[in-house]
């Protein structure tokens, strides 16, 4: 997210004859001075506490779907892979190599002597359990979709299913675990590191709900406190890994305004704040409060607009769909509203993947007032007043409210911003099917593939398919473009698909942000990963 640096699909082609993913360390990840680098020096040790939101639902990996979670749930837990945060390549973590000979049967070989912060040790069956219990109907995960691709998913993952096992999934012994998937997936390993695929502990199975009060994860830092407004992590000692964390103690404190947040950085009441407020990215004012102290980079996030799948007059009229998205002026809103901080979009993938053409909303996400019109008289409008609800947990107001202008001035349409308390709220009123009229979309990548895009967002069923999109075809495309033996050929498998949501544009692109950063004069070694993550095992404290 940031810099502007090309992130990599994978570590390196993946072949349809063998795959070895062996162990390796983290680069030296060394950046300079604040354009996508870090701020070098300090020691470890000490405490820091860094702007956190509210997160959905309790830190259960496998059910955690949502940055303001997920942040939080990478910072304890440790998967088979790890990304390196300058190139976004997987490197091995608790894996000692991920094998196969045909993209469909993986062998997977695990480090030994790998701990648990309740001094359990990581095995084949922590994996496959926690596969198995995120993938099952019956205990209703978030992250259930991230299963499908292992066969036996879809068998135990169905509505209203009883099962409870993949027959994808076998253990072989203590370290050694295999998985098959239902069709070829040659980027399997690569996501991977996703924290849907982070192990569980023993204890977890035994007491589920318990697990909720006290979540317990095999990674750098431990949980030892979390209320409503604080989630107070601990270095784990015992940590196994490669990217150890230096400080002792770190704190995710929620803040439902960007500007409070940043008023405490400037002031070093708060370490860390991943929002810079809008007024002060005017003429980059946020350099002179935080010189020396701030940090851009692009990042593999996407933004864009929902058309509500429960709104009648929306659901099936494309021209008005058309209409809207036409409407919106995205290169003077980037410019004059959100200052620079946003690349306007003409697709549903930033071009810091690898095959991302920024290309498959095409006309419809050019801003053109009299076309627009003319469609938007063609579809018979929008009648009575159209909502675009935001979460009030980040600085979406601003933005939103030129949005609405927009449409507004070039069809006519009452266009009027909503907002939620925050993000759980906005959440839990989209599964409950509340909202009408359009809503906001966020994306920021769980792994480095353009897949991650389009399957997870618009695949038939899965769980952050908000807009509903059901789609044979595409899904199909899907399944084609995982199959494909290189990179080159699943790339242009997926730019079809992405395609087809640019026919049906069931969303709206609007931009892809960057992640502009600040931090307190108390911290250094502030990098920021291609994800747009704060690396919490990197910073330290500068006294």
């Amino acid at each position: 997210m940031r810099g502007r640096s090309r992130l990599a699909v994978a570590a390196a082609s993946i072949s349809a004859m063998a795959l070895v993913l062996s162990a390796c360390g983290g680069g030296d990840n060394q950046g300079a001075g604040t354009e996508g680098g870090t701020a070098a020096g300090g020691n470890g040790g000490g405490e820091i506490v860094i702007r956190g939101c509210t997160p959905e639902n309790p830190l259960v990996p496998g059910n955690t779907s949502e940055t303001c979670g997920g942040d939080i749930v990478d910072a304890f837990t440790a998967k088979l892979v790890h990304y390196n945060t300058e190139t976004a390549e997987p490197e091995m973590d608790i894996a000692e190599s991920i094998e196969t000979e045909d993209n469909q049967t993986f062998t997977v070989k695990l480090k030994q002597g790998y701990m648990f912060h309740d001094g359990t040790e990581v095995k084949a069956k922590n994996f496959v359990d926690a596969w198995n219990y995120t993938a099952a109907a019956k205990n209703g995960q978030s992250g259930s979709y991230f299963m499908s691709a292992i066969e036996g998913a879809e068998e135990i993952s169905a509505e209203g299913a009883t099962g409870e096992t993949m027959t994808g999934l076998e253990v072989v012994d203590d370290y050694t675990f295999t998985i098959r998937t239902t069709e070829k997936v040659s980027n399997l390993p690569v996501r991977l590191g996703y924290s849907a695929f982070a192990p569980m502990p023993d204890s977890f199975f035994e007491d589920p709900e318990a697990f909720e009060d006290n979540p317990i994860g095999a990674g750098p830092f431990q949980v030892e406190s979390k209320d409503t407004q604080n989630t107070v992590l601990t270095k784990f000692e015992d940590y196994s890994g490669d990217n150890p964390a230096n400080v002792d103690k770190l704190t995710f404190r929620v803040y439902t305004e960007a500007a409070a947040a940043y008023t405490d950085v400037v002031a070093n009441n708060l370490d860390y704040t991943n929002e810079i407020p809008s007024d002060q990215m005017i003429g980059e004012a946020y350099k002179s409060d935080l010189a020396d102290r701030n940090l851009n980079r692009a990042s593999g996030r996407f933004a864009g607009i929902v058309f509500s799948p429960n709104d009648e007059q929306l659901r099936d009229n494309l021209e008005l769909r058309q209409a809207l998205s036409m409407a919106i002026n995205r290169d003077l809103i980037a410019r004059e509203i959100m200052h620079g901080s946003v690349i306007p979009a003409k697709g549903w993938a930033p071009s810091v993947v690898d095959g991302a053409t920024d290309s498959a909303c095409g006309e419809y996400c050019t801003f053109d007032e009299a076309r627009a019109k003319e469609l938007y008289d063609q579809s018979g409008g929008y009648e009575g007043p159209l909502p675009l609800t935001v979460n009030g947990d980040g600085a979406h107001r601003e933005w939103a409210e030129a949005v609405c202008n927009s449409i507004k001035n070039a069809v006519g349409a009452d266009c009027i911003v909503q907002v939620t308390p925050d993000f759980a709220t906005f959440n839990r009123q989209i599964d409950a099917g509340e909202l009408q009229g359009l809503f906001r979309t966020g994306w920021q990548m769980d792994y480095p593939s353009i897949e991650n895009f389009l399957g997870p967002i618009y695949a038939t069923g899965a769980d952050s398919n908000w807009s509903q999109y059901d789609n044979p075809e595409f899904n199909a495309k899907l399944t084609e473009a995982a199959a494909a033996g290189t990179d080159d050929e699943a790339n242009k498998l997926y730019q079809e698909a992405e395609q087809m949501l640019g026919e049906d544009l069931p969303t709206t692109p609007l931009w892809y942000p960057t992640s502009t950063v600040g931090w307190s004069d108390r911290v250094t070694d502030v990098k920021i990963n291609a994800f747009g993550v704060l690396d919490f095992s990197a910073i330290k404290v500068n006294e």
